[in-house]
């Protein structure tokens, strides 16, 4: 039985590396008679493995695609591509399939061998990955961590920098992990502060599952990207900004999603209110709505307009020399 299952691993490596195998090569490759290279066959495709036959002197085998998804045989060096092309899409390369890929990349992640991690390991820390975008980058590997717990309903430990600064070591029972605005949350119940939190994942460090099992409790509302968005804009801020925009809502809505509220006015104008520490973002939205805005407040906002306004303006009327 070990020789046979031996053999249809490699059967199937061999069938999803060429598109096509005449039948001969095939039994020669595999060291048995063409009839047992049948029987191989058939046992493929008893397991959900769409195998097409062709008859005849140059009859052979083609691994098709089907109405289902079979599992993949993949080797070590495929498996690191893999990996790394997942934490590629982990980082928001492409928006939309963060989650799906850290799903992906736990998978992966869980079952290569020791020596294959290592090379994982060491390609992210000799590599400087240029950065898709602004703010901090969650660590991939540290996600999946974080997903295997979530899945695996096991406590936590991690190392936690609080807003203000703050380092504490942290035991959590983890709920769910959200991508939203191209950072990472979790979402978790704090066992030692007996509460639900949210902890930024760029700020957690050196996340460890500690093998102790728990039974996940009721989330309240039962929406982790609800509950999230919900403690952001419960968060103190420095400053509320108010702007009245004279854009459609619509057109601010897509540029500043759920980072702020819009409100319309009237046709063609809506009223903007952010809740920000910097005036960076909100000077961003209005520069990629590209429309005329009135600042309600804060006169903060006026003078850093004013400041960024005053340079750009000496920047274009400059000659270069």
């Amino acid at each position: 039985m070990a020789n046979t299952s031996a053999r249809m691993l490699r059967l199937l490596s061999l069938l999803q590396t060429h598109r096509y195998w005449p039948g001969s090569d095939l039994a020669d490759r595999l060291q048995v008679s063409e009839r047992t290279l049948r029987r191989d066959i058939d046992r493929l495709r008893d397991l959900g493995y769409p195998v097409e036959a062709s008859r005849g002197v140059a009859g052979g085998y083609q691994l098709q695609s089907g109405a289902a998804m079979p599992p993949l045989l993949v080797d070590g060096e495929e498996a690191v591509a893999i990996a790394i092309g997942l934490r590629t899409a982990v980082g928001g390369a492409v928006d939309g399939i963060e989650e799906t890929s850290v799903r992906a990349l736990t998978k992966v992640v869980q079952v290569m061998p020791p020596r294959l991690r290592r090379r994982l390991d060491a390609l992210r820390t000799y590599t400087v990955p240029a950065p898709m975008g602004e703010g901090p980058r969650a660590d991939p590997l540290a996600l999946t961590v974080l997903a295997q717990a979530c899945r695996d309903d096991e406590r936590l430990r991690f190392e936690y920098t609080a807003r203000e600064g703050e380092r504490t070591r942290r035991l959590v029972e983890p709920h769910r992990l959200v991508s939203l605005g191209r950072r990472w949350y979790l979402v978790a119940w704090d066992a030692e502060r007996h509460g639900w939190r949210t902890f930024r994942v760029d700020r957690l460090s050196d996340p460890v599952a500690t093998g102790a099992r728990f039974r996940q409790r009721e989330l309240p509302g039962g929406d982790a990207v609800a509950f999230v968005r919900h403690q952001i804009a419960a968060a103190p801020t420095r400053y509320r900004v108010e702007l009245l925009v004279r854009a459609p809502a619509a057109d601010v809505e897509r540029v500043v999603s759920h980072w702020g509220d819009v409100d319309a006015v009237e046709e063609g104008s809506c009223r903007l209110t952010m809740n920000v520490d910097t005036f960076d973002w909100p000077a961003f939205v209005l520069a990629a709505v590209d429309a005329d805005f009135d600042v309600i407040g804060p006169s903060e906002l006026r003078a850093y307009l004013r400041a960024r306004g005053e340079r750009f303006l000496r920047a274009a009327e400059a000659e270069v020399r």
